[in-house]
C-alpha cells in the first residue's frame, strides 16, 4: 500500500466517522442501522431536516477556514495567521449583526455579511495600493480595520436590546441551529479549491520566499492578490454560514503540513477535508454532550483547539 494511498484511505475514514458521529448524535441517538434502513417519519425528519443540513453546513465551514487559513499563512508567511487576522470576518460580523439589529431575513443577514466582506476587502486593497499590496502593508491595514469592527461589535452588542442579544452573542460564537442545505456555499468551495489546485505548483514556488519565488519568474504580485481574494471569500462564506468560529484556520494547516509535507497539492486538499471533519465532530459535541442545551460550536472548537495548538507548539 502507497503512502498516498495509506493517506486517502484514513481521510476517508476520518470522514465517514464525523458524518456518522454527526448523523446519529444528539437530543435523540439514531443507530448505523436506522440511518441505512429505517424509515418511519419521526427519524426521516430528524435526519433530512435537522441533521444532515447541520452537518454538511459544519463540514463546508471547516474546509473553508481550513482553506483560508492555509492560504493565509503561505500569503503573510506567518505562522499565527488565521482567516480572521485581515479582519474579513470583522467586517461580515458587524454588517450581519446590524441586519439582525433591525430585524431583517435571513436572506438579508447573508446580503450584509457579504456586503461587510466585500467592503473590508476593497478598504485594504485601497489603503496597501500605495505599497504595491506588499504583505506587511495588508496585514496591519488588516489588523487596524478588525481592530475597529471589534470595537464597533463592542458598540452595538452594549446598545442592543436584552431581546436581541443572546442571540447575537450565540452567533458570534458560532451557530449552526438554522442550517440548511448549504449549496451556494458548496459551489463556492468546489470552484476555490479547483482554482486552489490550478495554482498549487505557483504556491509551492513561493512558500520558498518572494524573492526567490520572483528570481524563478513567479508573477507574485497577481499571486498575492489572488490568495488575499481567495482567503477572504472563503471566510466570508465561512461567517455567513456559522458565525466567528476560531481555531480551524490556524491549527488546521500547521497539522497538516505535520502530517503530509508543504506540498499544496497534496497539502490543500488534506486541509479541506480534515478541517471540516474536525469542525464536524466539534459541532457534534457541541449539541450533544449538555442535550438538550446546546453549546455554540466556537465554543467547543475553541476546548478542542487550545490543547491540538499547544501540542503542536511542542512538536
Amino acid at each position: 500500500m502507497t503512502s498516498r494511498f495509506r493517506l486517502a484511505f484514513l481521510v476517508f475514514c476520518l470522514i465517514f466517522f464525523s458524518f456518522f458521529l454527526s448523523l446519529s448524535k444528539g437530543s435523540t441517538s439514531i443507530s448505523l442501522y436506522q440511518l441505512l434502513f429505517d424509515s418511519r417519519g419521526d427519524f426521516n425528519t430528524i435526519l433530512w431536516k435537522l441533521r444532515l443540513p447541520r452537518t454538511l453546513t459544519a463540514f463546508v465551514s471547516g474546509g473553508l477556514l481550513a482553506l483560508a487559513g492555509a492560504l493565509m499563512q503561505l500569503l503573510l508567511q506567518n505562522p499565527l495567521a488565521d482567516p480572521y487576522v485581515l479582519g474579513i470576518s470583522g467586517g461580515a460580523a458587524l454588517f450581519t449583526l446590524l441586519m439582525m439589529l433591525f430585524g431583517f431575513s435571513e436572506y438579508g443577514l447573508m446580503g450584509g455579511a457579504w456586503a461587510g466582506s466585500l467592503l473590508t476587502i476593497v478598504i485594504i486593497l485601497l489603503l496597501a495600493r500605495k505599497h504595491r499590496w506588499q504583505t506587511h502593508t495588508l496585514l496591519l491595514s488588516g489588523i487596524a480595520m478588525a481592530c475597529g469592527f471589534s470595537a464597533c461589535i463592542s458598540f452595538i452588542l452594549l446598545m442592543s436590546p436584552n431581546a436581541s442579544l443572546h442571540s447575537m452573542l450565540f452567533w458570534l460564537s458560532g451557530d449552526l441551529n438554522d442550517a440548511r442545505f448549504p449549496w451556494f456555499s458548496l459551489i463556492i468551495l468546489i470552484i476555490g479549491f479547483v482554482i486552489c489546485l490550478m495554482l498549487a505548483p505557483g504556491l509551492n514556488i513561493l512558500g520558498r520566499g518572494e524573492k526567490e519565488a520572483q528570481a524563478l519568474g513567479l508573477a507574485t504580485r497577481k499571486y498575492r492578490i489572488t490568495l488575499y481574494l481567495l482567503s477572504s471569500l472563503f471566510t466570508a462564506q465561512a461567517v455567513m454560514l456559522a458565525g466567528c468560529i476560531g481555531f480551524v484556520g490556524l491549527i488546521i494547516p500547521h497539522l497538516t503540513r505535520l502530517l503530509v509535507g508543504y506540498d499544496h497539492r497534496i497539502m490543500l486538499p488534506v486541509s479541506l477535508f480534515l478541517g471540516g471533519s474536525i469542525l464536524t465532530i466539534a459541532d457534534t459535541f457541541a449539541r450533544s454532550l449538555f442535550a438538550p442545551q446546546q453549546l455554540p460550536v466556537g465554543m467547543m472548537m475553541a476546548i478542542i483547539g487550545v490543547p491540538i495548538f499547544i501540542w503542536l507548539l511542542q512538536k
